[in-house]
Parts: structure tokens; C-alpha cells; sequence
């Protein structure tokens, strides 16, 4: 017979520091990352939908080509939401810049690469 009885719980330590300084996160360079990312994101989403409508069965399905094809819808998403953005992005950045505190990432930071 098995035993019910939900199991013991289990305690976890965490060991080093956590950062609470979370100022650079609110940069406009991050939130607009973080729109492309979610353009991208919906784009895969949209792109996979329609897949999953198939008009006709193909001749030669099979799963490699299946998570071929899907490796490259995501690539393709990702390109999109870079280069000819849907705007579902931008939006979303624009409607997050106005609710939040969000600051300019200073040129000199910008033109390293680096954030505050």
C-alpha cells in the first residue's frame, strides 16, 4: 500500500547576496529590449497558430522536421520583431514608459555598451 501523506517539506539555503538595487532596470534601453522580446514572442505565437491550421496533410511530416520548423519560426520571429516590427511592441513600451519611472540610459554608458 502507498503511503498519502504529503511529504516533508524541504528547506532550502541560499548562499551569497542578492542585489536590491535595481535603478538600471528601469533604463529606456531595457524597456525597449524588452518590447522587441515580447514582439517576438507574439510573433512565434501567431506564426505557430497558423501552422497548426494546415489547410492539407504533408507528404513528408515527421518531428525533426517539426522542431526544424519550429526552431525556425523562432528565428524568424526574432528577425521580425528586429527589423519590421508589428508594433505590438512598441506599444506595450510606450504604455509601460507612461505607468512607470523609467530613465534615459546616459550617452557615454550607451556608446560602451554598458548600463547603469
Amino acid at each position: 500500500m502507498t503511503d498519502l501523506r504529503a511529504p516533508a517539506p524541504v528547506s532550502l539555503k541560499l548562499t551569497g547576496s542578492v542585489s536590491t538595487d535595481t535603478a538600471r532596470l528601469g533604463t529606456r534601453d531595457n524597456l525597449d529590449a524588452a518590447g522587441e522580446k515580447f514582439e517576438a514572442i507574439f510573433t512565434k505565437m501567431m506564426l505557430s497558430s497558423m501552422r497548426k491550421a494546415k489547410l492539407a496533410d504533408s507528404l513528408f511530416e515527421s518531428q525533426a522536421l517539426d522542431q526544424f520548423r519550429d526552431m525556425q519560426d523562432q528565428k524568424l520571429a526574432e528577425n521580425m520583431a528586429a527589423h519590421t516590427p508589428m508594433g505590438i511592441g512598441k506599444a506595450m513600451t510606450e504604455f509601460l514608459a507612461k505607468a512607470g519611472s523609467v530613465t534615459e540610459t546616459p550617452v557615454a554608458d550607451r556608446d560602451k555598451g554598458n548600463t547603469p
